[in-house]
C-alpha cells in the first residue's frame, strides 16, 4: 500500500480509543456500556477494516471492471457478518447483563470505518484514473 490509508486509519482507531477513554465514566453511568467490548470491537474492526482495504486495492489493479465491484461488495458484507457474529457472542456470553447502547456504539463504529475505507478507495480510484 503506497498511500497513507494506515496511517489515517491508526488516526481514526486513536481517535475513537481516546474518546472511548475520555467518556469511560459517563458512558457507563448514563448508557450502561461495557467498556471493554467497545474497546476490543473497535480494535476488531480496524483489523478488519485494514485487511478489506487491502484486499479491494488488490481489485482496483485488475483489468475487469467487476472485480472491484465484487470485493468492495464482498468486503462490506465480510464486516457486517463479522459484526453480526460479534453481537452474537457478546449476547450468549451477557445473557442477563447486555447492554443495547453497547451494540449501537459497536454498529457505529461499524459505520465509521465502513465510510472511511470507502471513502478512502473512492479518492484512490480517482487519483489511478486521472494517471
Amino acid at each position: 500500500m503506497t498511500d497513507k490509508f494506515i496511517l489515517w486509519l491508526a488516526v481514526v482507531f486513536v481517535l475513537i480509543t481516546a474518546a472511548l477513554f475520555l467518556l469511560q465514566t459517563w458512558l457507563f453511568q448514563t448508557l450502561g456500556v461495557h467498556y471493554e467490548v467497545l474497546v476490543a470491537g473497535n480494535v476488531v474492526m480496524a483489523l478488519i477494516t485494514l485487511i478489506s482495504y487491502s484486499l479491494n486495492r488488490k481489485g482496483m489493479t485488475s483489468d475487469n471492471p467487476n472485480v472491484i465491484v465484487r470485493s468492495v461488495y464482498a468486503s462490506t458484507l465480510a464486516k457486517l457478518m463479522l459484526c453480526v457474529v460479534a453481537i452474537a457472542i457478546y449476547v450468549i456470553v451477557n445473557r442477563t447483563r447486555v447492554s443495547k447502547p453497547t451494540i449501537f456504539l459497536f454498529m457505529f463504529f461499524y459505520l465509521v470505518y465502513t465510510v472511511f475505507e470507502t471513502s478512502h478507495l473512492l479518492r484512490t480510484s480517482k487519483q489511478q484514473k486521472k494517471s
